[in-house]
């Protein structure tokens, strides 16, 4: 039997969150908070995320995040991991070109907007 769209979002969501935690030594929801913040934008931007507080803690005790703005340590982790980051998805988007992502991504977000217009 084929496998739904359903199927592969969930399983593509759990390889990523597993995957990324091993390439840089971090989740997934620790990098997306530094990367925003690195960004000059605040942690609570990504509200619809969970595990947001608890990256935000991480951060903070790792010294790369005070009151929610990146620090000058948290800067130099970035700068690092930015390199990883791009490793990273050069390895999950092998095979698969550009205009291939950008329909996939075109067609999730309009998937998404059928079920939250607000949300998109």
């Amino acid at each position: 039997m084929e496998k739904n769209i359903g199927y592969w979002l969930k399983n593509l969501d759990t390889l990523l969150e597993s995957a990324m935690d091993d390439a840089l030594q971090m989740t997934r929801r620790e990098w997306q908070v530094l990367n925003t913040t690195a960004h000059d934008a605040r942690p609570d931007e990504l509200a619809p995320f969970t595990g947001i507080d608890e990256a935000v803690e991480q951060l903070t005790a790792r010294g790369w995040l005070a009151d929610g703005r990146i620090t000058e340590a948290g800067r130099a982790a970035h700068a690092g991991i930015v390199e990883r980051v791009a490793a990273f998805r050069q390895q999950v988007s092998e095979g698969v070109t550009p205009e291939e992502y950008r329909a996939t991504v075109d067609v999730l977000r309009r998937m998404a907007a059928n079920l939250d217009p607000a949300a998109v």
